[in-house]
């Protein structure tokens, strides 16, 4: 499995909701979206006491789209995949 399907598995594992989530020792506040019956996944999580965040939308649809939000598609990608619950 290649860098996208596990990033693309792992996000869809992540629950809906805001809950604290740990990446590179630090704590992020996480909020994730499902919407349009699974066709859109919004995240955003902050880092709690510091300046640091992630935003991304995710378009499931025939062939899935990552659109992140102002930063690479690799701190995206790399977050979701090393961020501990």
């Amino acid at each position: 499995m290649d860098k996208r399907e596990l990033f693309h598995t792992k996000l869809l594992e992540l629950a809906d909701g805001s809950y604290d989530v740990f990446y590179n020792n630090k704590r992020y506040l996480l909020s994730k979206q499902t919407q349009l019956g699974g066709k859109l996944i919004k995240l955003y999580a902050k880092e709690l006491g510091d300046n640091d965040f992630i935003s991304l939308n995710y378009y499931n649809i025939d062939k899935p789209l990552l659109k992140p939000c102002e930063m690479a598609e690799e701190k995206v990608i790399n977050f979701v995949l090393d961020l501990e619950i």
